[in-house]
């Protein structure tokens, strides 16, 4: 049953716009826009709203499924705490997790990233003395690459004809950097393998090896952290409801329960869409957050004369990473367990990042790639408030879609015996993992749930429970049909799969996609308030 986010109410059938899907793309759309007096309508397909930003509880608990932390909402003047502040009425608030942000563990090895450029770079050169002109060129190129991002994705939001005439000269000097793998371009500046596999240690952040993935992604998320990372305080289901009374000002909703069949389409507009009841809503403004292979491949009518062009488009790119989460409950409170604010980044020392992937892939038996470890009670300052004399803790890992694929046909929750079996083999691991680093902790666990590909298929809708939407290999930046204005008048894309992975992509997302809409100058706007 199609129900409201908070409360009971009248639906309407027309609306300013409709927007598919409540993730972090959908919601800084749905907010900008109501910034601007429109009446827009949220639809979500399941029983919660918020995509990797919702919550979960379960025995007591409380997990976040995607926030672990943010980078760059420190400082009150940068872009991204700009526009949090805007798209919330500044109702947003942020824990600092202090000086050390992420601990990288290698084997027996230990290397902090410390907050703030210069304290990176001398941490390092700690580490690697003979490496400070490598460090340092290795920062600059990390600055540089980031400079020419912004050119490069704003030009997605100019008019068709403008974007025609300049976009090559906007997206050139950014191409310089996507084109080339971040192994490519470590590997001109040293020869230090221990080196590059510290400097790429935040791979899962994005999803792929340095040897795949393109350094543009990666210097996004370098650069993103050198000030250190933040958490919501009271949790992640904060931003969706610090965002919600901004678009209920509008007179706008968020329906969940609320699953879209196929967007309406009338030659080649789209004027609506119409949900798996049969029920139609209709605007003028049809906005997809569910990605473009969701969009494109499930809800543009087969028979409509651009069908096969997608089709032909989507095959230029591939989706990213699957992976499992174990979510522990433990009894006491993150201070007496000791929990630190830090994140950890546990791998094995005896191949680089790629070698360590390729062998798991060949055999799940083989030791885990990358084994993530987050503390997120830790993080909160509100949550022994909400939850007292409890913590919690993520341990994330890769696990590829094909070992689960026997079950896709199953119901969530009723998967079975041999499922649950097969979960609790790599659940036993983590946890060794885990105790490993905290023995301590053994006997405080409550509770624990590992969620598998097939988990983020059922609440995301990603066909290979792909975390983090197309995968950011050098050939997806040269895609040019990922940009929010489709070929379908009325028909706009937002959310990670048109700019870069994680909550800062996908905001900066929903401001280049209301950009191409309203074409306004929202950055005045930003920085007025």
């Amino acid at each position: 049953m199609i129900q409201s986010y908070k409360q009971p109410l009248e639906l309407e059938e027309q609306y300013d716009a409709i927007i598919i899907g409540t993730g972090m793309g959908s919601l800084t759309t749905a907010a900008f826009l109501a910034k601007e007096g429109k009446k827009v309508l949220m639809l979500e397909r399941h029983y919660t709203a918020g995509g990797f930003t919702h919550v979960f509880k379960r025995k007591g608990y409380e997990w976040d499924v995607g926030i672990h932390y943010i980078g760059e909402v420190q400082k009150e003047n940068s872009a991204l705490r700009k526009m949090f502040d805007y798209i919330s009425d500044k109702k947003l608030e942020w824990a600092d997790m202090g000086e050390v942000y992420d601990q990288i563990v290698i084997g027996e090895k230990k290397y902090n990233f410390v907050k703030g450029v210069d304290n990176f770079i001398e941490q390092l050169v700690q580490y690697f003395p003979e490496e400070r002109k490598a460090i340092k060129a290795y920062v600059d190129l990390i600055f540089k690459a980031n400079k020419a991002m912004g050119k490069f994705y704003i030009n997605k939001a100019l008019p068709k004809l403008v974007g025609n005439l300049i976009g090559g000269m906007l997206q050139k000097p950014y191409q310089e950097f996507s084109n080339k793998t971040t192994y490519e371009v470590l590997r001109s500046l040293t020869n230090n393998e221990e080196l590059i596999k510290v400097l790429t240690a935040q791979y899962g952040d994005y999803g792929l090896p340095p040897k795949k993935s393109s350094f543009a992604m990666h210097a996004s998320v370098v650069k993103h952290y050198f000030g250190g990372g933040s958490f919501p305080i009271g949790g992640s289901s904060q931003i969706i409801n610090t965002i919600d009374p901004v678009i209920e000002k509008s007179k706008g909703t968020i329906l969940i329960n609320a699953e879209v069949d196929e967007i309406i389409l009338e030659k080649n507009k789209a004027t609506g869409v119409k949900m798996k009841d049969g029920k139609c809503f209709y605007a003028p403004l049809i906005i997809s957050g569910v990605g473009v292979m969701n969009t494109f491949k499930k809800m543009i009518p087969e028979e409509h004369s651009l069908y096969k062009e997608f089709s032909s488009q989507l095959k230029k790119v591939k989706p990213s990473v699957a992976h499992g989460c174990l979510y522990l409950g433990l009894n006491g409170t993150p201070e007496e367990l000791k929990l630190p604010k830090k994140n950890l980044w546990i791998y094995p020392d005896d191949l680089d990042h790629d070698g360590c992937v390729d062998r798991f892939l060949k055999d799940n038996e083989q030791p885990f790639p990358v084994v993530y470890i987050s503390f997120p009670s830790a993080k909160d300052p509100d949550w022994s408030n909400r939850y007292p004399n409890k913590s919690t803790i993520d341990i994330i890992t890769l696990l590829p879609y094909e070992n689960f694929q026997q079950w896709e046909k199953t119901k969530w929750m009723k998967r079975g015996e041999t499922y649950e079996n097969y979960k609790e083999q790599f659940a036993q691991r983590l946890l060794e993992r885990l105790f490993k680093i905290f023995p301590h902790l053994k006997e405080k666990v409550d509770c624990y749930e590992l969620s598998t590909p097939l988990t983020t298929k059922h609440f995301v809708n990603y066909d290979r429970g792909e975390l983090y939407g197309l995968e950011h290999s050098p050939e997806r930046y040269r895609q040019k049909f990922l940009n929010p204005r489709t070929p379908i008048k009325g028909l706009y894309l937002t959310g990670q799969d048109i700019v870069t992975a994680g909550i800062g992509g996908a905001l900066f997302s929903g401001f280049i996609t209301t950009t191409a809409i309203t074409g306004k100058n929202l950055w005045k706007k930003i920085y007025e308030k």
